[in-house]
């Protein structure tokens, strides 16, 4: 496995570093649209406005992220600096279990823009209350837990594995990292990691021999609104598409293998993965997307201090196809049931 350090320059073939003069003009788009209104993010009406703003971005930005968007490359990743975010006037890192970002700041307005010119900005409404901004902060008493709020080494993942629309590609704005700007995006391509493997490991993966559990978050809010666990939890393959060039369906925390032999090649893959891994170490004002088919991610550890000034990213989940999953969201929206 490689050392978790930044994500070196000829791995991430898929970056870029805005000038100070295209800084400037995204940072007057999303000051245009954190006042516009002053509606919350998940307006409909804002969103609409947002959409539209977001092919105001400076040309190169719209150039890379239309390149992404046709092959992401072969680590599924891609990264851009010198975004208009930054410490100075931040709010203290929020600390509370399930936090989101509702009311719109430029922060949150950069992160949408880019999301939206992507794609469509999705959310489900069993994570985080549906908010389509969500915040990736540390939480007092979950530094244990293998979520967004934890702190200990996050299990390599791709995002709601288990659901059957889930993300195209997820994005991730830093606002703050850790006090010693080393923790990491943990990311790993399929791309790279199956050609680790030989081909009956790879017959096996292809196979419906896999099963993989909601998140605790999902349940616990289906079992609050009363649809017990949801969706239910069906075998699946964890390799599809391509036989040479997969889409990955996995989390190596919640996916099991349903007999010894898809057990056996689980490992097997996830080995594989960890071996072409590498850690993407975000500082303010730069912004991941990967993408959810073919990156998987984790999380480096860090220890926060809880003193308004831990690891914030902002968290948007993007799909391609605006009418994909349109019977399972809430009145047509961008919330998924």
């Amino acid at each position: 496995m490689m050392d978790q350090g930044t994500l070196v320059p000829e791995r991430a073939l898929l970056d870029l570093t805005l000038t100070s003069a295209e800084r400037d003009e995204l940072g007057q788009v999303a000051a245009l649209l954190a006042d516009a209104g002053r509606r919350l993010i998940d307006d409909r009406e804002w969103l609409t406005q947002a959409r539209e703003l977001s092919c105001r971005l400076p040309l190169r930005l719209r150039e890379a992220v239309r390149r992404f968007r046709h092959d992401p490359g072969d680590d599924g990743v891609m990264a851009l600096r010198n975004l208009p975010v930054g410490d100075p006037g931040l709010p203290a890192t929020p600390t509370v279990t399930e936090s989101v970002e509702r009311t719109v700041t430029v922060p949150a307005a950069v992160a949408v823009l880019i999301s939206l010119y992507l794609g469509e900005v999705v959310a489900f409404r069993d994570e985080k209350s549906g908010a389509l901004v969500q915040n990736v902060v540390p939480v007092p008493g979950r530094e244990g837990s293998q979520s967004n709020a934890g702190s200990i080494p996050l299990e390599l993942h791709v995002e709601n594995a288990f659901h059957a629309h889930r993300p195209d590609f997820v994005g991730l704005l830093c606002l703050r990292n850790d006090h010693s700007g080393t923790a990491g995006t943990l990311v790993s391509s399929v791309r790279r990691a199956v050609r680790l493997l030989p081909q009956d490991v790879r017959d096996v993966l292809f196979q419906p021999r896999f099963a993989t559990e909601p998140p605790p978050s999902f349940r616990a809010a289906s079992s609050l609104h009363g649809r017990g666990t949801v969706p239910a939890n069906e075998s699946h393959a964890v390799l599809g598409g391509l036989p040479d060039d997969p889409n990955v369906r996995v989390d190596f925390h919640a996916t099991c293998a349903l007999d010894d032999t898809a057990k056996a090649a689980l490992e097997l893959l996830r080995n594989a993965f960890l071996e072409v891994a590498a850690s993407l170490v975000l500082q303010p004002g730069e912004m991941a997307f990967l993408d959810n088919r073919i990156a998987i991610h984790g999380r480096t550890a860090f220890t926060p201090r809880y003193d308004g000034r831990d690891r914030w990213l902002h968290r948007t989940f993007v799909h391609l196809d605006n009418r994909r999953g349109l019977a399972q969201r809430v009145g047509g929206g961008p919330v998924i049931s």
